[in-house]
């Protein structure tokens, strides 16, 4: 599916690819799960990348909650910028590296259900029109949703497939 365009789109695509995502790590074994995948990448195994999507959730969530009160939220995070963006990830990755899996996937499903409720909050024109809201700069709100969703989990799904073979 392109890029979605529509509330209705970013809904089913955030789903699908979820869906898909959760059907590959099923797929394996508990074993295989929680087995590391080969040195290359910082987000070590399975456990890794649904947690750095997990924080990515809680990202948006937060910085929808201060720009939607008229702040100007701290992106990526207080004390890093978007050129800073591996550095905030190693400490994401710090964050959770100690977590079990089952924690972890728990948390995922858990904060997916509330990005999915604050898209279904929005109509089309609030989440696609470009500077809609002054905390989302020149672009929209469904854009940083799309990001820190369907897109996300795309890159899991290709991430954990070429790590698994």
């Amino acid at each position: 599916m392109p890029r979605p365009k529509t509330k209705a789109e970013l809904l089913d695509l955030s789903l699908e690819n979820l869906n898909k995502l959760n059907e590959l790590i099923d797929s394996f074994s508990d074993k295989e799960q929680n087995k590391d995948f080969p040195k290359g990448t910082m987000n070590r195994n399975i456990r890794d990348v649904l947690a750095h999507l997990h924080h990515w959730h809680l990202l948006i969530l937060e910085w929808y909650k201060i720009g939607m009160a008229g702040k100007k939220p701290a992106m990526p995070a207080e004390g890093y910028s978007w050129k800073t963006l591996p550095d905030f990830n190693k400490e994401v990755w710090k964050k959770y590296n100690k977590s079990k899996l089952i924690a972890v996937r728990k948390d995922f499903n858990s904060s997916f259900k509330k990005v999915q409720k604050l898209i279904q909050k929005h109509t089309d024109k609030e989440l696609f029109e470009k500077k809609k809201y002054q905390w989302t700069g020149t672009t929209s709100l469904g854009a940083y949703l799309i990001s820190s969703t369907s897109s996300h989990y795309d890159w899991a799904y290709k991430l954990i497939k070429k790590a698994k073979k």
